[in-house]
């Protein structure tokens, strides 16, 4: 699945090798993970060697969204009434011969014609790119925190208020009153994992969950899954020690 998903990545080419003039060969790996957060849940990865490579001149450096503003931000959001949706961009970062988890494609040369994991500037240039979208969409980065993008709306009943989109490298989390329209607007430049745009049940590797409180709906944020996760590996370790 992972290697049908970045597949767009790569342009094949047939032509003879010596004549590539700018390019430089790059082997590539698969990562397999545990994610800790999610219930144990099973990832592959694959990535390029960057680390074969000299560092570009274009800075390489992207921020993340901070844990402090998602907190603050969901406190925003319980005073406004704000909704929540949050999605997943798949496979955000997207030559040498093919390796055998390319299936029938081994053995063939391809030239990367996109950001890929473990390239130097992937990271740089997924953040740009997501950036663009999101200033196409009416929304500038908040000078208060890292990766928190708003913009100044105005509620039906007259009431302005402001508008957020949190970005965690490819994790992203909309607040505002109409939240899955704006999803709906990443969407048409990014393809989301499954197709999902829902509230959130998990960010940055914590619960989350709403609960209503004095008549007031309100979202908790805890780290009770990673806890248990953390718990339910130690416990399977231990067996098999």
């Amino acid at each position: 699945m992972e290697m049908k998903n970045n597949r767009i990545a790569f342009e094949e080419f047939d032509g003879d090798i010596e004549k590539l003039m700018g390019y430089k060969k790059i082997t590539g790996h698969l990562v397999f993970h545990v994610k800790l957060g999610e219930n144990l849940q099973r990832k592959a990865m694959y990535c390029a060697d960057g680390h074969k490579t000299e560092a570009p001149a274009a800075l390489t450096y992207s921020m993340v969204v901070s844990r402090d503003s998602v907190q603050i931000l969901l406190m925003i959001a319980a005073l406004y009434g704000l909704d929540l949706q949050c999605t997943d961009i798949q496979n955000a970062f997207l030559t040498a011969p093919a390796g055998p988890e390319s299936g029938e494609e081994e053995g063939k040369v391809f030239i990367v014609r996109r950001a890929l994991y473990g390239l130097k500037s992937s990271s740089a240039a997924f953040r740009s790119h997501l950036a663009e979208t999101f200033e196409d969409l009416g929304f500038s980065l908040s000078t208060a925190g890292p990766d928190v993008w708003m913009q100044a709306a105005v509620k039906p009943d007259g009431e302005e208020y402001y508008e957020y989109i949190l970005c965690y490298v490819n994790d992203i989390l909309c607040m505002l009153m109409k939240a899955k329209e704006v999803m709906e607007g990443i969407g048409r430049v990014f393809k989301f994992k499954k197709g999902k745009i829902e509230p959130p049940a998990s960010y940055l590797g914590a619960r989350l969950r709403e609960k209503t409180l004095d008549r007031h709906d309100m979202w908790t944020m805890s780290s009770y899954d990673y806890v248990v996760a953390a718990v339910k590996l130690l416990s399977i370790l231990s067996t098999t020690l």
